[in-house]
């Protein structure tokens, strides 16, 4: 009773014998894809079985045939030596041929033939026939075709047939009978000779056996040629490829060993020689890239002394402007916003120039992503408020607190909301944060003028505009999306966007729950809903109400 509680389901049984018929048939599948030497051997020996069972098939055919035309032409002389010897006998003879005279007939036969002991002496008068024979009489004549019998009788001359006889021994060996025609004064008796032609099978057997052995060893030789040949192949391939890899690692020193004159060798060579050349080219590119961020650092830094004292003395005049005339009012005014929008870009630059140093650092802490979207969503209400747009937050999920870095998520909030502020035409601006087991995303859909493909390739482009002719609302730098790109990749998610002409443009951004990795879930759809009837419609669940803009 115990053992039938403690023994697994059926259906669990039965999962479990699946799994392992899996395996099994993966395990093979994994190798012949994995392999290349197995590919080819396993090929070779295909063809090489084809051609062998071919060739073997045809050479066995070819031997059994003319085994059999020889034993066929040997029995055929015999036959016709017994039948002179019998028609020597039975000459003069009358139609009623005594015993004495086919006791002798057939006493010749044996003499002269020496068949394998059945003979039939078929007497054409109906009652005289007679069979002296080892077997029953009834068992040799069955042995005897109708066919055969017919063509004795309409034709001359010796006709055969192949036919199977049973020993004493129960034991069937193949044989052949061959019929001929006794004549006498008045009429005339079939003789029908039957020649075991055993050893001949038997001789085949030998053959094909030695075909067949001959067949397994140059199959084994065959195998162990294509697994040498293949080895001095794919030796060389395996060690290009395990070099190749270290190179994409950054290991750019590492090359092929070169042996010889041979293509091998001319592959290592041209492999090194491309390894060399790329490895000049990054070192150069490198270099460049340091130099360029190195510049940019250091402008950047130097520019922030004078920046700072431009920007003390365009606070003066700004607020003073009330007492000078219209024209030098206005030019204090576009001073400080420019001083202002130079201010941003410096900050920008340092900070591309310290992504693109790999110096900048994540501090992470747990943040409720709702609540950033909403403080994003209040810096700008003024900019709404100007553009009479409405902003509409969904918020089915991503309500927990997840690990990132509050500032650099905030930064990608504001960068998405400001971009869809600007190319939203006033029209509505969707903004939808949900999550799932491995994922939170933030969606900021707008439906604006959209861009083409084109332009959403390029759209994360530094210092690049989908409508440079297009007047901005916003003082921006041409660097906020590649910045919030960059953030998203820091905290290992991704920034995605999807716009269409004339439908507006959708940014996600998908952030994992921890630093772990993997593969990420998409809560917030990419392509919207409306512009994909096959994704779901979000759920507009708000905390609290939440309308800016008239």
């Amino acid at each position: 009773m115990d053992a039938e509680r403690t023994r697994p389901p059926a259906s669990l049984r039965a999962a479990v014998a699946a799994d392992r018929a899996r395996r099994a048939f993966v395990a093979p599948v994994r190798v012949w894809r994995r392999s290349l030497r197995v590919r080819t051997v396993a090929i070779t020996l295909l063809l090489s079985s084809i051609a062998l069972l071919a060739v073997g098939t045809v050479v066995s055919y070819t031997i059994a045939q003319g085994l059999f035309q020889d034993r066929l032409q040997q029995v055929e002389s015999l036959s016709l030596q017994a039948h002179d010897a019998a028609q020597a006998v039975t000459s003069g003879g009358s139609a009623d041929l005594p015993d004495a005279v086919q006791l002798q007939a057939i006493n010749t036969v044996k003499q002269v033939a020496n068949p394998t002991g059945y003979y039939w002496l078929n007497d054409p008068v109906p009652g005289r026939s007679t069979v002296l024979a080892a077997a029953s009489p009834e068992g040799i004549q069955n042995l005897v075709s109708p066919q055969l019998q017919e063509s004795l009788k309409n034709g001359s001359g010796q006709h055969w047939q192949s036919v199977a006889v049973q020993t004493d021994d129960r034991q069937t060996h193949p044989a052949i009978v061959v019929g001929d025609t006794l004549r006498f004064d008045g009429g005339r008796t079939e003789l029908y000779l039957i020649y075991d032609i055993h050893d001949v099978q038997e001789t085949l057997v030998v053959v094909q056996r030695s075909l067949l052995i001959g067949f397994l060893a140059l199959l084994v030789l065959i195998g162990g040629v294509a697994t040498v040949v293949s080895s001095l192949v794919v030796a060389p391939l395996k060690q290009a490829a395990a070099t190749s890899e270290l190179l994409a690692e950054g290991h750019l020193e590492r090359r092929i060993p070169e042996h010889g004159d041979d293509v091998v060798a001319t592959l290592a060579r041209s492999f090194n020689r491309m390894a060399e050349s790329l490895q000049r080219q990054i070192t150069q590119l490198a270099n460049l890239s340091r130099v360029q961020q190195r510049f940019v650092s250091d402008v950047s830094h130097e520019l922030r002394t004078p920046l700072t004292t431009i920007r003390l003395a365009s606070d003066v005049i700004y607020d003073a402007r009330n007492g000078f005339d219209a024209p030098s009012a206005r030019s204090a005014e576009l001073l400080k916003t420019q001083v202002e929008r130079f201010e941003l870009l410096l900050a920008d630059l340092l900070e591309i120039s310290r992504m693109d140093a790999h110096a900048a650092d994540v501090s992470g802490e747990p943040a409720n992503l709702v609540d950033l979207v909403r403080e994003g969503v209040d810096s700008l209400g003024g900019l709404a408020e100007d553009t009479r747009t409405e902003i509409r937050l969904h918020t089915p999920g991503g309500h927990a607190p997840v690990d990132v870095d509050s500032r650099r998520i905030s930064r990608i909030i504001r960068n998405l909301l400001a971009n869809a502020l600007e190319h939203g035409e006033g029209r509505p601006i969707d903004v939808t944060v949900d999550s799932s087991e491995t994922a939170v995303a933030i969606g900021v859909r707008d439906h604006g003028i959209g861009m083409s493909p084109q332009d959403a390739e390029r759209v994360f482009d530094r210092f690049w505009r989908a409508d440079p002719s297009r007047q901005r609302r916003i003082g921006g730098t041409g660097l906020g999306l590649a910045i919030s790109l960059e953030d998203a990749t820091l905290h290992g998610g991704r920034l995605e966007v999807w716009s269409r002409r004339g439908e507006g443009t959708n940014f996600v951004l998908t952030l994992p729950w921890g630093r772990d990795g993997g593969e990420l879930d998409a809560p917030v759809p990419l392509v919207p809903w409306d512009a994909a009837p096959e994704v779901p419609k979000p759920q507009r669940v708000r905390r609290r109400p939440l309308r800016i803009g008239s």
